[in-house]
């Protein structure tokens, strides 16, 4: 499953050249907190604190990627040309410790979440993998 984690489509992106299986406008920062953070690595640590607050108002905006991931393969998909300071960093990382507090450790074998970022199809697209909730089980 694709999913785009971004409140503006990215552009220069034709809607049918990418493929993806949803978009998630809600699960992505509030405008305001983008605005403010404008991917400035000063701001990371600031940033990730208020999105994860957001996040946490919202659970309806990120529940289906934790739900997707139980059945198979997710790839979160972002704008920014920055890949270690960007939402879906911040969404990945947020998304692992609420699905440690939810998966019994047999739950969590069969569930799988990795982060790895790397191009595809455009210069402002790269994309999150999430897929390997295993490695958390076997740290247990």
């Amino acid at each position: 499953m694709r999913l785009l984690v971004e409140r503006l489509w990215p552009r220069g992106i034709k809607k049918e050249a990418l493929r993806l299986d949803g978009w998630l406008k809600d699960a992505a920062p509030s405008t305001e907190l983008r605005l403010w953070f404008s991917h400035d690595p000063a701001k990371w640590p600031e940033f990730q604190r208020r999105y994860e607050a957001e996040l946490k108002q919202r659970p309806d905006a990120w529940q289906p990627i934790l739900d997707a991931a139980k059945q198979g393969k997710v790839t979160l998909l972002f704008s920014s040309h920055d890949a270690e300071h960007n939402n879906v960093v911040a969404l990945r990382r947020f998304l692992k410790k609420r699905a440690k507090r939810r998966a019994s450790p047999a739950a969590a074998k069969t569930a799988r979440v990795t982060a790895r970022s790397e191009g595809f199809a455009s210069p402002p697209c790269y994309l999150a993998e999430f897929d390997d909730f295993a490695d958390d089980a076997k740290a247990r």
